[in-house]
């Protein structure tokens, strides 16, 4: 199991477009093979970040999802970004 985790940062003028255009992706990864769960979505506090969350049975599914990774507007659009994959061992109840 591994968790994709942290933020992005866009101009906070164009975070509802790309918000939006994210939708499909959104829509793909959640029905691709592994995917446990995946979110994107506008930070509550700061008007340019949007969180990401990402859940994968394996690295191997992870990948084959990706492919070659955001679309060029996409790419153009984000100022900055902090995100981390993490290998988790074990998942326990709260």
């Amino acid at each position: 199991m591994l968790i994709v985790a942290g933020s992005l940062y866009v101009d906070p003028d164009q975070r509802d477009a790309y918000l939006a255009d994210c939708v499909r992706v959104v829509r793909q990864a959640r029905s691709a093979p592994g995917c446990v769960d995946f979110a994107i979505g506008a930070d509550l506090v700061e008007p340019g970040r949007i969180n990401v969350y990402e859940r994968w049975e394996s690295a191997e599914q992870l990948l084959d999802f990706r492919g070659s990774g955001p679309s060029e507007e996409q790419a153009v659009a984000i100022r900055g970004a902090e995100v981390h994959r993490y290998l988790i061992s074990g998942v326990e109840a709260p």
